[in-house]
């Protein structure tokens, strides 16, 4: 009886620690893609001038940000900020747009 308590309790704690780290990836790609929010803004919503991301695609913004990190697409900034992340957490990211109502 012992060791199926134990096993239930060793069960509920990967459990629980399955569901914080779930809990933990959506703050951290919300924390990526706040530092976006210099060139376009809070959650995505730009001033005029610069791109919004909210709304937009993410099979888009996956293209995009992956031509900017091979250096096919030009860009002043970008081309370096994307290479500072992995393909992973760009599709993230545009994820995370993609999900905001423009």
């Amino acid at each position: 009886m012992n060791r199926k308590m134990a096993l239930i309790g060793v069960l509920s704690t990967l459990m629980s620690g399955t569901a914080l780290a779930q809990s933990v990836d959506s703050l951290q790609v919300r924390s990526w893609a706040a530092a976006c929010a210099n060139c376009h803004g809070t959650n995505g919503h730009a001033q005029a001038g610069n791109a919004s991301l909210a709304g937009v695609s993410k099979d888009d913004l996956v293209k995009k940000l992956m031509d900017f990190k091979s250096g096919h697409r030009p860009a002043t900034i970008m081309h370096q900020l994307s290479k500072g992340y992995s393909d992973e957490q760009l599709n993230a990211i545009a994820g995370y747009f993609a999900s905001i109502k423009k």
